[in-house]
């Protein structure tokens, strides 16, 4: 007899704002896998998302979707605060959870998630969205092959403008703009947001910090800087230098507040045998090496890479094969404690060791 097919694995979006959208496209493309359910408290958007998306079962909680829904996973998309709670609910009803960044507001609450998904023995990710690009795979390799020697600096930078440009629409009239300005609605502002990324995408190659200084800038956007609800507070602006465990000096910069640059992320790292960097505004395809014989003339070659599979992929894929991807809940864990050390940073005005 023909062996029995592997049925699809079953997948619910919770939380269907701007980046449920991101994450349906990218589970529709992935193999073994569909998208049967979705969650949202805004009953008007949850059913035109799932207009949108073709998905027909709608749920009001996460609690009615584990009670009444077949499903295998889930992708938390909902804002920041509600990360923990949710994770928490989905790992104790033994789902797979792939989560939002950052994975929550602090690190005892991150290492609480990272702790009860091992304890759940499920497939746990936190969405870190430029492990998909294949330019910083490869970036890693080189680092961490040696190819260019014993890292001395470390250069990143993460660059938006949507506080000054329309490109993305106007944020003074967007609920899905307003709260990640507002702390009370758990934003942790410009460095939570997409510093976030740069604390990823630099230490993923380049390895531990030890020790951080930061400082957070909060420019005035309104009357009062407060709009209807939202009083604009979150930090917009992040300067960080930093100390890697291996002795390297970095700096990274992260801001709202640049016209021209849509979403612009930067990377470069140099050593003791060359430098390699990746630039997203150049080509998302490819990175550059200054390495080998190039050194002495200071050149630098371009080199195309091919594209790498999706977190949606490789989660769907961890979850079909039982063997675990990375960026895993720990690897979250990490990157949030290096958040609290930046804020700490900040507000004591001084470098803050990384506990």
């Amino acid at each position: 007899m023909p062996k029995a097919k592997t049925p699809p694995t079953r997948v619910a979006i919770i939380g269907t704002g701007g980046m449920a959208s991101f994450h349906v496209r990218h589970f529709n493309k992935a193999r073994g896998c569909k998208v049967v359910a979705c969650v949202d408290t805004d009953p008007a958007r949850l059913e035109a998302f799932a207009q949108d998306y073709d998905i027909s079962e709608t749920y009001a909680s996460t609690s009615e979707l584990l009670a009444q829904s077949e499903i295998d996973a889930v992708a938390i998309v909902t804002p920041d605060p509600f990360h923990k709670p949710i994770t928490l609910e989905c790992l104790a009803a033994g789902k797979h959870v792939l989560c939002e960044k950052p994975l929550a507001l602090n690190y005892p609450d991150a290492k609480a998630m990272a702790d009860a998904a091992r304890k759940a023995k499920v497939i746990n990710m936190v969405h870190f969205t430029y492990r998909n690009w294949a330019p910083l795979q490869k970036i890693a390799d080189i680092v961490q092959s040696g190819k260019i020697g014993e890292i001395r600096h470390v250069e990143a930078s993460y660059h938006q403008a949507w506080l000054v440009s329309k490109s993305w629409g106007d944020w003074r009239t967007s609920d899905g703009w307003l709260w990640r300005l507002d702390t009370s609605h758990g934003s942790k502002g410009v460095l939570g947001d997409i510093g976030v990324h740069i604390l990823d995408f630099a230490t993923f190659p380049a390895g531990k910090i030890k020790e951080i200084y930061c400082q957070l800038k909060t420019f005035k956007k309104a009357p009062r800087n407060k709009i209807g609800q939202y009083k604009l507070d979150a930090n917009d602006t992040a300067v960080i230098t930093a100390e890697f465990a291996n002795g390297a000096i970095g700096s990274f910069q992260t801001t709202r507040w640049m016209p021209g640059h849509s979403n612009r992320l930067f990377l470069k790292i140099s050593g003791t045998k060359g430098s390699v960097s990746f630039d997203s505004e150049l080509a998302e395809d490819q990175y550059k090496i200054c390495a080998g014989k190039d050194i002495d003339q200071d050149t630098w070659k371009t080199v195309k890479v091919k594209a790498t599979p999706t977190l949606q992929d490789r989660f769907i894929k961890s979850i079909r094969t039982g063997k675990q991807d990375q960026p895993d809940f720990a690897r979250g864990a990490e990157i949030q404690k290096l958040l609290d050390a930046s804020f700490e940073s900040n507000e004591l005005r001084k470098p803050v060791r990384v506990r």
